[in-house]
């Protein structure tokens, strides 16, 4: 892909989360091509339609999440780096609102970007429950969980969806308190 047109295709998918996360997965795709300086046959070019575009916001979002959980992992204490891993799943899945109904991810498309984050976060669990800082019966599955349902009860009120974490983190953890 030529340099511009890669250019094109990063920034639709970047205003796009943004404009997922302001206005849900049914967005206007004439909207997001505007925000993006692009004309809409630039964004039907790259990505078809909807399904493909939201695929790339997905897709794009687990890739950073990821990301931030490796940057973590040299984090000097463990704990500390876990929480801030956890606020990004928080805000992850608050922007990307409406993304899992709009999408018919394959099985093997979701349940690698679900293995990853899995592996991913585990990483930062085992690291902080070998400092001793996070019980050992602590999954990274029921922290995804909480992180989900957190998401979901706080809807677009981040502060909300922050406290929300704090009180499950001071269950988990009781030295965040």
């Amino acid at each position: 892909m030529r340099a511009d047109a890669q250019r094109n295709r990063d920034r639709l998918v970047a205003v796009a989360a943004e404009v997922v996360a302001e206005q849900g997965a049914d967005a206007s795709l004439e909207e997001i091509a505007r925000r993006a300086g692009v004309g809409s046959a630039t964004l039907h070019r790259h990505f078809g339609g909807r399904v493909a575009l939201l695929e790339a916001v997905f897709q794009s979002g687990i890739d950073a999440v990821c990301d931030q959980a490796e940057q973590l992992a040299d984090h000097p204490e463990p704990l500390r780096a876990l929480t801030i891993w956890l606020r990004g799943m928080v805000a992850h899945s608050t922007a990307s609102r409406g993304l899992g109904p709009a999408l018919k991810l394959s099985a093997e498309r979701g349940s690698d970007c679900h293995r990853r984050i899995l592996a991913a976060g585990g990483r930062l669990v085992e690291r902080a429950q070998r400092d001793g800082a996070v019980p050992a019966d602590v999954r990274i599955e029921d922290l995804l969980k909480l992180v989900n349902g957190i998401s979901l009860a706080s809807g677009e009120d981040a502060a909300q969806a922050d406290r929300l974490l704090t009180l499950a983190l001071r269950g988990i953890a009781p030295a965040l308190a």
